[in-house]
């Protein structure tokens, strides 16, 4: 027996999709049939990312964002809505990050992460929460069908890190959000959950993991091993899908088994 999760007639908008993780979610979710709207600040990399989609038969559309600036917030969203129509699916998926001791930390480092990580995906959630909340009231257009808010934590924000302490925080806090979130909009159909990756193997990191550093970390993994962008493939899914109405404030890694 198969199980088919299909996400036609769905909206999703990825916020970060221009590389890594985030491109690899807008991929998964329209190859699932959702309609993706594109969300970053490098626009021309989401183009070429449109357009790789459109060439598998997707639907895709590219919208600006800077997750610091509530404006562009609410300016991206408005305009993905106007585009692609109401929004189903947020994946909350914008992150940055530092390698540093704490003692090291600048108010400047502190805020680069903390606005980014933690203020950034607030703004973000809580914009696309009004809208699903609207809908579910009946006071603003669309037909609701339920709303998925996948918030993209890390399992540094459930194990606290070496030299990455801000980040730590930053992403602890995206914990606590969820939880928030869950217990408030769970009334209106809005499903708030968060996704706790390890270390994944992107284009960002994926030099680190050839230097003597990077291999002494890999050595301390349970299965020495780093993840790629698709093997979170299957829990997001999990999380979008229209059956997985009673799954609500879940916190969920995907680490290989390295926070155990």
């Amino acid at each position: 027996m198969s199980y088919n999760i299909d996400l036609s007639g769905r909206v999703a908008m990825i916020t970060g999709a221009s590389s890594g993780l985030g491109e690899q979610f807008a991929r998964t979710l329209s190859r699932a049939g959702a309609g993706v709207v594109l969300a970053a600040r490098r626009i021309e990399r989401l183009k070429t990312l449109r357009a790789e989609l459109e060439a598998e038969g997707g639907d895709a559309h590219v919208v600006g964002l800077d997750v610091t600036d509530p404006d562009s917030i609410r300016a991206a969203v408005a305009h993905a809505e106007t585009e692609m129509g109401a929004i189903d699916i947020l994946v909350n998926n914008s992150g940055v990050s530092t390698t540093q001791k704490l003692i090291d930390v600048t108010p400047d480092d502190y805020d680069y992460m903390m606005d980014t990580n933690t203020r950034g995906a607030f703004f973000v959630a809580q914009e696309v929460g009004k809208r699903m909340i609207a809908r579910s009231k009946g006071t603003a257009p669309g037909t609701f069908t339920g709303g998925r808010i996948v918030n993209v934590a890390s399992m540094a924000g459930l194990r606290v890190l070496g030299q990455i302490g801000v980040y730590s925080m930053s992403k602890a806090a995206v914990i606590h959000m969820t939880k928030a979130m869950a217990l408030e909009w769970g009334r209106f159909g809005i499903n708030v959950n968060a996704l706790c990756p390890g270390y994944i193997d992107t284009e960002i990191n994926h030099h680190h993991w050839q230097t003597d550093a990077g291999q002494k970390l890999v050595q301390m993994l349970p299965r020495k091993r780093v993840g790629k962008p698709q093997d979170l493939d299957a829990v997001l899914m999990m999380l979008c899908a229209n059956e997985s109405h009673f799954v609500n404030g879940a916190v969920i890694a995907a680490d290989d088994g390295f926070g155990v």
